[in-house]
């Protein structure tokens, strides 16, 4: 039966925590039984038995950071026994191979290395100059466009030898050829802190989701042209309207408002609700609302699928869902993935205006400020106390042109401020 693997639990992860083992060494394990929890960049989640059998080999400790697809236990069915790689099977019982790095080394996380055969370089011939690297730093390196020669003089496992960690930390623009990769940014050298005499610092580990955070916005930065616009908002009719809405004795927020607004104006004015990839604009029929929430380890953007179809006080509930079961970190992955269009919202903080980095592959982020008090000029040219909300949309130059930006922005001005026509 094959060894168990670290699972693929979000579409950023690379690694996992394995927080703790529900099962110990010698237990019976049934299909659908708990084997671990394990922390991914976006939240703590139960990995569950797809074998049944005896929990034969535990390989890593609870604690640990691991690689993706790396070996974390070995569970044995009946009639099958564990061997070495490479011992032949005595009698007619079947077999399984543990793999070669079932012991945990330390250094070597969060990468299992497999075996010790040597890579070539992708993208290379069987004569080129070849390197040591294992097995799962090739798949890694394989499947992001990775040139593995950049590494070579870099790997930190064994004997200079490359291991997934190497790879999953390796810089932007090691591509597989001699051209850098679409989109991506040649390598430039880090700026690193050094330490400043008498000011003495605290280094703090980069949390798994911190780690997914600064690779995504660092690549949405360098390789999606941004541009930005800003309106200013007349928030009056918004507060006379949620206060007459909430004298029903359904509470909602003016956050609630904003979000069922901007999937309403995204359907009237479609184009913004997009993303950009393999040479072609993919444009969205629905409308699924990545909904930016602050946790602990930084910021998460779960998914209210088809917004649009939304009533206000659904949208409430679903937000507030999202936001607590985030914070507790007990959110599904497919709960992040599928996002077309996403709303930062800083009001809460105090901030009046700000702009937001783009949540690739989708085309456009709003930024929602405070409602704040200031002057104003009325209609009939009276310096009045007026409330006002300013709203900043980062459009991706590549699918989003300043027109089209502009006529969402307008769409979604009239909705807030006629907010009546939300409940149509």
């Amino acid at each position: 039966m094959p060894e168990i693997t670290m699972p693929k639990l979000s579409d950023t992860m690379t690694e996992g925590t394995l927080l703790r083992w529900c099962k110990q060494k010698g237990d019976k394990v049934d299909i659908g039984d708990l084997l671990a929890e394990v922390e991914t960049d976006k939240a703590t989640m139960e990995m569950e038995s797809f074998e049944e059998g005896i929990l034969t080999e535990l390989f890593i400790p609870a604690g640990a950071k691991v690689a993706v697809g790396a070996p974390i236990a070995l569970i044995l069915g009946k009639n099958e026994t564990a061997i070495a790689p490479g011992t032949a099977a005595q009698g007619p019982a079947k077999t399984t191979a543990t793999p070669a790095a079932a012991s945990y080394t330390p250094s070597a996380m969060p990468a299992v290395a497999l075996g010790r055969s040597r890579s070539a370089i992708p993208g290379g011939s069987a004569s080129s100059v070849r390197i040591k690297a294992s097995p799962l730093a090739r798949k890694i390196a394989e499947s992001r466009g990775l040139n593995l020669a950049g590494l070579a003089a870099k790997g930190t496992g064994p004997g200079g030898r490359i291991i997934a960690a190497d790879v999953v930390n390796a810089p932007l623009g090691l591509s597989t050829g001699s051209a850098p990769a679409a989109g991506a940014t040649p390598g430039v050298p880090a700026i690193l802190p050094t330490p400043i005499a008498g000011n003495p610092e605290t280094q703090i580990p980069l949390s798994n989701m911190r780690q997914v955070i600064a690779q995504r916005l660092l690549a949405s930065k360098t390789q999606i042209p941004h541009f930005y616009l800003s309106i200013e908002i007349d928030a009056a009719p918004m507060m006379a309207f949620r206060k007459e809405f909430m004298s029903t004795g359904t509470k909602i927020t003016f956050n609630d408002i904003v979000l069922l607004a901007v999937a309403r104006a995204a359907m009237e004015k479609p184009k913004v609700n997009a993303a950009f990839g393999n040479g072609a604009i993919f444009q969205y029929e629905s409308v699924n609302l990545s909904v930016a929430i602050a946790v602990e380890d930084g910021l998460v953007t779960p998914v209210i699928r088809d917004a649009q179809k939304l009533t206000l006080p659904e949208i409430s509930a679903a937000v507030k869902d999202l936001a607590t079961r985030a914070r507790d970190k007990k959110l599904k992955p497919e709960e992040f993935s599928g996002g077309t269009f996403t709303v930062s919202n800083l009001g809460a903080y105090g901030i009046d205006q700000f702009c937001a980095i783009i949540n690739p592959p989708q085309a456009a982020i709003l930024a929602v400020g405070a409602i704040v008090k200031k002057p104003i000029v009325n209609d009939q040219n009276q310096i009045v106390v007026g409330h006002r909300l300013n709203l900043t949309l980062s459009g991706d130059h590549r699918v989003v042109d300043g027109a089209v930006a502009a006529e969402y922005l307008g769409a979604l001005r009239q909705l807030l401020e006629s907010p009546s026509r939300l409940l149509l």
